[in-house]
């Protein structure tokens, strides 16, 4: 008799042993008690009856709650940080972020759109969800940021490594700037590089930064000295040797983001965008008009596409945020290709107006000798502050010849004939129940991640802010009105 079949016989007749005692001692229990109260035979049978109950295993833990914030979702994933202790290097980038929070906090707003895809993607390949922050230190989550040696988008790729992890790169189409496609190359590199240096995330990180061939070179150097070949005492490009501390660093801030007074905004768990099927060329303008999309918001999701149009050799699908997608794919199957083509402007909306409304046009007004604000403004029926913030005056102060930026009232009829009033776009009108203040722009900040983090639309922050066009510049101020 083979053993694995002598074994299960032997737990049979041992299971069989188990009951058979259990009913004699149930039985011999209920003999002894013939005389004793009922209470004490129904408990007597509790007791056989938990005899045949299946065991229940010590080590089982209820499963744990799904996070609602992707921050928190990330720190559920963290994976770097054990054995690090007290480290000098970390200490010192650690201090720079605690010293410097709009830094984390504004790169998690731009980050917003892109992070949850991020650690999707981390997870399914069972990475360190540290790496979800390696974008914050590439490129404070901008997908236009571009460095000085030509590294361009969320993860910073030099356009020679861009090619050989498949990121084309043409004259309208920059792969490297694609969300989903530079997301890809980032994780294939990495765990190419992982694999490279023997499962060491730290040399890794470091080749990620410096190159594979300058780690391998220092490895190389410290083995023929007797030296530690450990990324701690390598000699590395100082660069290098601050960019995992960096990420160490950071991961540790976002660990415990209020005691080292970072307020990072929540992240909903939840999918921002999603993927729809195109088969044409067409304007992100004109998609942003049929989807009801912000356009800004439109190109953040999509800005591989370098003159905001689509092209037949690219990615035959656009991002567009989750909730607008069921809209945009049932607009795509009812238009003509031309109409996703047309460079027809979109129609302005205004507070207070109805449809019909035409936008209040620009013009320009040359001061004369004796003119003051005042005066010009009383002449032209506009307000003193709407001058000075169309023509950022810091002042009343005019010279003669100086040209000021006007903008004209004017009126229209609507279809049932009745007469609207057309303010000009920076108006009392427009913001009689707002708050102004001003926003000096930081580096990476769009149109579309101002009205974000301000509450406001973006036809409303361009209304503000007429002489201000799609590229922000770092050191512009904004006039930005928040709600009382």
């Amino acid at each position: 008799m083979s053993s694995p079949i002598r074994k299960a016989i032997n737990s049979d007749a041992l299971t069989r042993l188990a009951q058979a005692i259990a009913v004699a001692v149930s039985a011999t229990l209920a003999g002894c008690s013939s005389n004793a109260p009922q209470t004490d035979a129904t408990h007597t049978q509790n007791i056989a009856a938990r005899a045949k109950q299946k065991p229940i295993w010590l080590t089982e833990q209820p499963s744990p709650q799904v996070p609602q914030d992707v921050w928190e979702r990330m720190r559920q994933g963290f994976q770097l940080q054990d054995g690090l202790g007290v480290n000098p290097r970390i200490e010192q980038q650690r201090l720079w972020f605690a010293s410097n929070p709009s830094f984390l906090e504004n790169a998690g707003e731009r980050g917003s759109l892109y992070m949850h895809y991020i650690v999707e993607r981390l997870e399914e390949r069972n990475m360190p969800l540290e790496l979800a922050l390696l974008p914050v230190i590439e490129s404070s989550y901008n997908p236009m940021a571009y460095s000085r040696s030509n590294a361009v988008g969320l993860w910073q790729f030099i356009p020679s490594t861009g090619r050989y992890f498949n990121l084309r790169q043409t004259r309208l189409y920059d792969g490297r700037r694609d969300i989903t496609a530079s997301t890809t190359a980032a994780l294939d590199y990495l765990t190419r590089l992982h694999d490279m240096f023997n499962g060491d995330w730290m040399l890794a990180l470091a080749a990620y930064n410096a190159g594979e061939g300058t780690v391998s070179r220092a490895i190389e150097r410290n083995e023929k000295l007797g030296l530690p070949t450990d990324y701690w005492n390598l000699p590395l490009p100082s660069e290098t040797q601050a960019y995992v501390p960096k990420l160490l660093a950071l991961s540790q801030v976002v660990m415990a983001p209020n005691a080292y007074g970072v307020n990072l905004n929540p992240i909903a768990n939840e999918p921002y965008f999603q993927a729809v099927e195109i088969n044409q060329r067409m304007d992100l303008s004109k998609v942003a008009e049929v989807a009801n999309i912000d356009e800004d918001e439109l190109f953040q999701l999509n800005p591989a596409f370098k003159q905001r149009t689509t092209t037949l050799d690219g990615p035959q699908h656009l991002l567009v945020p989750t909730s607008k997608a069921q809209l945009l794919t049932t607009s795509l199957q009812t238009m003509r290709p031309e109409e996703l083509i047309s460079k027809k402007p979109l129609k302005p909306v205004f507070d207070g107006a109805d449809d019909t409304v035409v936008a209040s046009a620009k013009r320009n007004y040359r001061v004369k000798r004796g003119d003051n604000l005042g005066s010009i403004a009383k002449a032209n029926n506009v307000d003193v502050k709407d001058l000075q913030r169309w023509n950022n005056l810091s002042g009343k102060n005019l010279k003669a010849g100086q040209t000021l930026v006007m903008q004209d009232t004017r009126k229209s009829k609507n279809s049932s004939g009745r007469v609207n009033t057309v303010v000009a776009a920076n108006s009392k009108t427009a913001k009689s129940n707002k708050q102004q203040t001003k926003y000096k722009v930081q580096q990476g900040d769009s149109l579309y991640i101002v009205a974000k983090r301000f509450n406001v639309e973006m036809q409303h922050l361009k209304r503000w802010n007429p002489r201000v066009g799609q590229a922000l510049k770092p050191g512009q101020m904004l006039t930005v009105a928040n709600p009382r």
